[in-house]
């Protein structure tokens, strides 16, 4: 049995031209970038050939990227960096409800120290009410931070328009585009952004490794502290193969992003048009135009998304489910939540997430099995149809 593999908002398989550009930097241009003789500056040499691939990638300057150990560090070293070292300004934050964890959770943990944080709105299709956020400004705050894309319904927001409002303020924006980056175009200076998060193993390079964008004059802390590496900004030894990785992932991504996106956009119309015919009751999550290209999340009434999600699993399709189970309880998901998705029905989502190893064949494979499945699981489910009180049509 063939595997599908459309979980790639998870995690993507690192690229073969990846992996080839790595395999030097393991163990034959193994030198420490910090010392001074040749077999030491070629791997320096690497790290800044792979800064311009990334500052490309994002129209930026090469200085003004950091390596970090993947998104959530980059994250965390926008938030808590700007926090510490904007004491003086203020003490305010604003962010979203639908963040990934990784903001969230650091937005959180700046509470308990004092800071004050701000968590606005988003209507039915996961965009951000940008009134709110207007209203949200106060003199103290310092720092704006709100996703490109969100991870679980693909909904593009705003990015312009938030960037705007926080220079007219003098307010920092930062944006997680973990989603995002190599996947749809960005520009950091048309878009007026001035922190920037990016992963290397959500386009196609290897784990471990990631890169925070930070505009010039942009005042931050480090959150490491040791040597001089990054510029005084990320102290430790760097990376190297997985620096050499991000940056060759970046160059093809850089090349291939046009076509991708047309080609999954397809892909992914296709295979929501598909289960939508054959399937009854199902819903789409996520703005229906501004939406990243692969990702297609979905609740099927009266099922749950864990029980599919095993289901295809037995028929070698690997996705994700929105409901997440936790020490043995099922939570539903926080951003289909804040849309305004009731709980019975949050439960049962769906992520499908294409990539580039994603062929119409995968597609209709997947058109052809789960309308089955689902027939079957609601045969045997405790909501049943009965249970259509609410009758959310999102």
């Amino acid at each position: 049995m063939k595997k599908i593999y459309l979980d790639y908002a998870a995690t993507t398989p690192c690229h073969p031209e990846v992996i080839e550009e790595m395999l030097p930097f393991f163990n034959q241009i193994y030198g420490n970038p910090s010392s001074v003789y040749q077999l030491a500056q070629k791997a320096k040499g690497a790290i800044e050939e792979a800064r311009e691939k990334v500052a490309r990638l994002l129209n930026a300057e090469p200085e003004e990227i950091i390596f970090t150990g993947g998104g959530t560090e980059a994250d965390n070293m926008a938030i808590k960096g700007v926090a510490f070292a904007n004491k003086k300004r203020g003490n305010h934050i604003i962010t979203s409800r639908i963040e990934h964890h990784a903001v969230i959770n650091t937005c959180k943990w700046l509470e308990k120290q004092g800071l004050k944080v701000t968590y606005i709105s988003v209507d039915k299709f996961g965009v951000i009410d940008l009134d709110e956020l207007r209203k949200s400004l106060t003199d103290k705050t310092i720092l704006i931070s709100i996703m490109h894309a969100n991870n679980e319904v693909g909904t593009i927001e705003p990015i312009q328009e938030i960037a705007k409002i926080a220079r007219e303020r003098g307010i920092y924006f930062h944006t997680d585009a973990v989603q995002t980056a190599g996947k749809v175009p960005i520009d950091v200076k048309e878009s007026g952004i001035d922190m920037l998060s990016l992963s290397g193993h959500k386009l196609y390079g290897p784990k471990g490794i990631g890169a925070l964008y930070v505009r010039k004059g942009v005042k931050i802390s480090p959150l490491i502290h040791g040597g001089h590496h990054e510029r005084n900004r990320r102290a430790g030894t760097e990376n190297v193969p997985g620096i050499v990785g991000l940056g060759k992932a970046c160059e093809i991504a850089s090349k291939e992003m046009a076509n991708e996106e047309k080609r999954l956009r397809e892909l992914r119309d296709k295979l929501y048009k598909g289960l939508n015919e054959r399937i009854d009751d199902i819903i789409l999550n996520g703005h229906p135009h501004r939406r990243l290209p692969g990702i297609l999340n979905i609740c099927v009434k009266y099922v749950e998304g864990e029980s599919m999600l095993i289901n295809l699993d037995l028929e070698g399709i690997c996705v994700s489910s929105g409901s997440a189970c936790t020490s043995g309880s099922l939570e539903p998901s926080h951003v289909l939540l804040a849309m305004g998705v009731p709980a019975e029905v949050a439960h049962g989502s769906l992520r499908f997430s294409l990539g580039r190893n994603t062929t119409q064949k995968d597609i209709d494979r997947v058109i052809s099995v789960l309308p089955s499945i689902v027939e079957k699981l609601r045969a045997i489910s405790p909501f049943g149809k009965e249970a259509k009180s609410k009758e959310y049509r999102g």
